[in-house]
């Protein structure tokens, strides 16, 4: 009955209203976490899931996962089981929000404003 309903909601959306919205909402998140002093994207391919995995400079991804999870933003952090490509890119953690079309632009400022104080505070632990 559930899956059923599911499928007719996704139906009155469209398909391709989902897919377009969520590949919006992942270049909106990218551009905001791409602007951070500190942060690393990892993986950037043009057509790829809505998922905007990451490191920053200064923090484990366990520490900027727990910083997200108090303001009510839950992301994955750790290796995702994919430990062979994050070898490729350097790493062998990220930190990994996954953006679907039911989130809004303001949940993805939230999630930029956290890492951004993250990376500020980082920054003035440096310079102190």
């Amino acid at each position: 009955m559930g899956l059923g309903a599911a499928l007719d909601y996704v139906e009155r959306i469209g398909l391709e209203n989902i897919a377009r919205y969520e590949h919006d909402l992942l270049a909106y998140a990218t551009r905001g976490l791409a602007s951070i002093s500190g942060v690393r994207l990892i993986g950037t391919a043009d057509d790829k899931a809505s998922v905007a995995s990451f490191v920053l400079n200064g923090h484990t991804t366990e520490e900027v996962g727990k910083a997200l999870n108090q303001e009510g933003i839950a992301v994955r952090s750790g290796h995702h089981c994919a430990q062979p490509i994050l070898r490729r890119f350097g790493v062998e953690a990220t930190v990994r929000p996954s953006l679907a079309f039911y989130n809004t632009c303001e949940e993805v400022d939230l999630l930029v404003s956290v890492v951004q104080r993250l990376a500020w505070s980082t920054g003035r632990k440096a310079a102190g």
